[in-house]
C-alpha cells in the first residue's frame, strides 16, 4: 500500500479513538475556562464526530483498512440501543398525555414512510445515487443507506 495509514492495528486504532472521544467527553464537562467557551459554540457531539474525520483525512488511521466499523455496528451499537432502552421510564412517557404519544408515533410513522419515498425520488432525479430506477432502487438505497449509517 502506497498511502498506508500510520497505525492499521484495530485495537490501536480503537484506543485512539476511545482517547479522543474520552477526551471530549472530559472537556464538554467542564464548567468554567476555555472549554466551556469552547463548547457554548462547537457542539460536543461535532467533536464526536470532527477528531475521528480529522484522523482519517491526515492519514493517521483509515476507514480503509479498519474492521472496526463492522465490528462497531454490527455489535457495539446494538448493545448500546439495547442498554439506552433499559434506563427509559415508560410511566413518565405515558403521562405525557395523549396528545404527546399521538404526535411521537405520528413522527415515527413519517419517518418509516418518508425514508423510501424519498429514495424513490431521488432514483427518479439520480438513479446513480441510490444504485437504480424505481423501486428496486428503494431497497438498494435503503440497504446501502443503513449500512452507512
Amino acid at each position: 500500500m502506497e498511502n498506508a495509514p500510520l497505525f492499521t492495528n484495530d485495537a490501536i486504532v480503537l484506543g485512539i479513538l476511545m482517547v479522543s472521544l474520552g477526551f471530549v467527553f472530559l472537556t464538554s464537562s467542564k464548567e468554567e475556562g476555555f472549554w466551556k467557551k469552547f463548547y457554548s459554540i462547537v457542539p460536543a457531539l461535532l467533536m464526536c464526530y470532527l477528531i475521528p474525520a480529522i484522523f482519517n483525512s491526515l492519514n493517521i488511521i483509515s476507514d480503509e483498512t479498519s474492521q472496526l466499523y463492522y465490528i462497531a455496528s454490527r455489535y457495539l451499537l446494538p448493545a448500546s440501543l439495547v442498554l439506552m432502552t433499559l434506563s427509559i421510564d415508560l410511566k413518565a412517557i405515558f403521562n405525557l398525555g395523549p396528545k404527546a404519544l399521538i404526535m411521537f408515533f405520528t413522527g415515527t410513522i413519517g419517518i418509516i414512510i418518508g425514508g423510501p419515498i424519498a429514495i424513490l425520488l431521488i432514483s427518479i432525479v439520480s438513479p446513480e445515487t441510490v444504485g437504480g430506477i424505481g423501486p428496486d432502487a428503494v431497497w438498494r438505497g435503503l440497504s446501502t443507506w443503513l449500512e452507512a449509517g
